[in-house]
């Protein structure tokens, strides 16, 4: 399939099934779907459903079973193991319910990791680090361990952990599920000033249906693993 780079995230009947006992258990059956580049996107629908499963999929942490799942054209189905580490690595950022910082490292530590992992210029994992920072607000508190920020700082921090590799995609799974309703609504804003001002592609899963709606222009919902709706909102 050629690249096309107005389209971030395509499935092509995909589907990934889990052994369970003596039989199969299907956690993702027969979706098809796509998400323009630029976008914002919802994947909501009950606890088991299948959110995190398919997003795990476009993330490169699991293969599909049967069919297709495209980012910027790329088959993730047929990359190997050190192309999938590299797209990770370059293309696609991940944030997740738990904010997954190393306690023992500064928070300017935890941004500049995955920039060290990528072996990338001292110079220029600095000036990246600074820029995720200012794009979270937390420059202030580069010299701070996790342990001494509040719950929605260190969220942010984990946001501009995934920002500092400029990816394109940036998969968000049940990233407010740890935070109380005013700090969720923060970093939900966040999220949204993040997709405006750098165009990057936001695949939000989570169950809470009205926050989504005020923040997500596309939603896609879930029901025991199948695409039941997809539409853009107007």
């Amino acid at each position: 399939m050629p690249a096309d780079d107005r389209i971030a995230i395509r499935a092509e009947k995909l589907t990934r099934e889990y052994p369970m006992g003596d039989g199969q258990v299907r956690a993702v059956e027969d979706v098809s779907f796509e998400i323009p580049a630029g976008e914002f996107a919802a994947l909501l629908g009950s606890s088991g459903s299948g959110k995190s499963t398919l997003l795990n999929l476009m993330a490169g942490l699991d293969r599909p079973t049967s069919g297709a799942i495209y980012a910027l054209g790329r088959n993730l189905a047929e990359m190997s193991s050190q192309e999938l580490a590299a797209y990770r690595s370059r293309t696609v950022g991940m944030v997740f319910q738990a904010f997954n910082l190393l306690p023992r490292m500064t928070l300017e530590e935890n941004i500049e990791l995955p920039l060290r992992l990528a072996e990338m210029d001292r110079a220029e994992r600095a000036r990246r680090v600074s820029e995720a920072a200012e794009r979270v607000r937390l420059s202030a508190r580069l010299t701070h361990r996790p342990t001494e920020l509040s719950g929605g700082e260190q969220q942010r921090a984990a946001v501009a952990r995934a920002l500092v590799n400029r990816p394109a995609i940036l998969l968000a799974d049940e990233p407010t599920g740890n935070l109380d309703s005013a700090t969720g609504d923060e970093i939900m804003r966040l999220l949204s000033e993040i997709n405006s001002a750098l165009g990057t592609t936001i695949v939000l899963v989570t169950h809470e249906r009205e926050r989504a709606l005020q923040h997500a222009r596309r939603m896609l919902y879930l029901r025991d693993g199948r695409l039941v709706s997809n539409g853009a909102r107007p």
